[in-house]
């Protein structure tokens, strides 16, 4: 199979979810967002500060930021989705973020809240109504200081 040729059933390392980024999140993939880890329960992205991705103040731009704290959310709804075997739209309905560091060096985000997502998802597919649930990603710098958190609204609905 041809990378082009990637969907979301293939996603099952960080390996290949990279290689999907590359394609169809590109400005995502050039700014250095990168999927690390991935379970059931959470997913770790990071993106190191560099001149592609800085603002006027030398630190990173907040909507680099904002790239990675939603791939760490949206890489557990994507999985999630896989391995339910359903049919299952999403999407980003509200999102809101608070800044609390400059962000410099490598910044992980982290986003914790497959067992909130897996209860969201299961009401949907059961229901067939939508459906949604907050979850949050924390961006810390290399010395484990919060930079950002951001608080994404999914919407899942399964598709008829």
């Amino acid at each position: 199979m041809g990378i082009l040729a990637l969907n979301v059933k293939d996603m099952a390392s960080p390996g290949k979810f990279n290689s999907f980024l590359f394609f169809k999140l590109p400005s995502a993939w050039w700014t250095g967002v990168r999927l690390r880890e991935i379970s059931e329960e959470k997913a770790v992205v990071t993106v190191t500060h560099r001149w592609i991705n800085q603002n006027p103040f030398k630190s990173m731009f907040w909507a680099v930021q904002g790239m990675a704290a939603e791939l760490s959310t949206g890489a557990l709804v994507m999985n999630a989705i896989r391995k339910s075997g359903k049919k299952v739209s999403m999407l980003v309905a509200n999102n809101k973020a608070t800044f609390t560091k400059k962000a410099t060096g490598k910044i992980t985000f982290t986003c914790r809240d497959g067992f909130r997502l897996a209860q969201t998802l299961d009401k949907a597919i059961q229901t067939g109504e939508g459906q949604t649930c907050w979850m949050s990603a924390t961006g810390v710098n290399e010395d484990g200081v919060v930079v950002s958190t951001f608080d994404f609204e999914w919407t899942l609905k399964l598709k008829s």
